[in-house]
């Protein structure tokens, strides 16, 4: 249920992943191609005059669908951005005083480019904050680049869908039946503590790296990640793994560095790697299960 930050030079297919995605779960899917003179009506709609009539008629925007494909995210001012915030986390928009709740499942997959600075905005730290996950997408490797040119040799093979919009749905109500002990709670809940007070976790030479830490959302998002993972791996119950192997994408984006780390080079992947080394995993007791 959650969202996507999809980060990456141009050319790595991000968008198509995203379109394929939507194309396998046989889901509603829309393309905004975000631009600096994008304004929030484009985004969710606007109230449109028929004169004819003498009255004001509602048009949704492209909000409205199970996949929303927010392309270069960075490149939308801070209107836009905000725009988006309200349907990110209440999953409706309100438009001239009336709220209009967006079909479901609907997650917004963005993309940015990490590269480029010119003409882009930086996203405001409460709108990061409402991504889920933050995916890094890098370079193929050889192998994986000579099999991408070969099949651009070709036509594409169509896309089969595989589930529709009800079953995924299905799949989220099942994924709450996934039992989380305590500990593995307490872990996660360590880890994002750890980005705040790395003092208390014996990373002291950390905290002039770090502005800030990751906040209460990352606690929640890698529990409820962990679940997901859990349930994608055929079993009923969280491991402490499942929290490692989500931590990166998690919180990421959700640590603010300090101009000292910009200076030295010290990105927010290597803090995080610095804590789950320093952070000791829970002996986990599951019982009959």
């Amino acid at each position: 249920g959650g969202h996507l930050l999809l980060e990456g030079v141009p050319g790595l297919a991000k968008t198509l992943t995203i379109k394929t995605l939507a194309d396998v779960l046989h889901a509603s899917f829309r393309r905004i191609q975000f631009t600096p003179d994008l304004v929030p009506g484009d985004l969710i709609g606007t109230r449109i005059y028929r004169p004819d009539r003498g009255t004001f008629d509602t048009e949704l925007g492209p909000v409205f669908c199970n996949f929303l494909l927010a392309d270069e995210i960075n490149r939308a001012p801070a209107k836009v951005q905000s725009a988006l915030l309200e349907v990110m986390q209440e999953r409706q928009v309100t438009i001239a005083g009336e709220a209009h709740p967006v079909p479901a499942p609907f997650i917004v997959m963005a993309t940015q480019n990490p590269i480029e600075s010119e003409g882009t905005y930086p996203l405001p730290e409460a709108q990061v904050d409402r991504f889920m996950m933050k995916v890094v997408v890098d370079y193929p490797s050889v192998t994986e680049e000579h099999a991408i040119v070969d099949r651009a040799l070709r036509h594409a093979e169509p896309v089969r869908a595989m589930l529709g919009p009800a079953d995924l749905i299905s799949m989220q109500e099942r994924v709450l039946d996934v039992y989380v002990d305590t500990a593995v709670v307490d872990y996660a809940v360590r880890l994002v503590t750890a980005t705040r007070r790395t003092f208390g976790a014996g990373l002291s030479d950390l905290k002039r790296y770090v502005s800030y830490g990751a906040s209460p959302r990352a606690s929640i998002a890698l529990v409820t990640g962990a679940r997901a993972l859990a349930f994608l791996y055929g079993r009923d119950y969280v491991l402490p793994d499942d929290v490692r192997e989500l931590a990166l994408d998690v919180m990421r984006h959700r640590i603010v560095l300090s101009y000292e780390a910009l200076a030295d080079d010290v990105t927010a992947d290597a803090i995080i790697t610095k804590v789950l080394d320093a952070v000791a995993e829970p002996e986990v007791v599951l019982g009959g299960r």
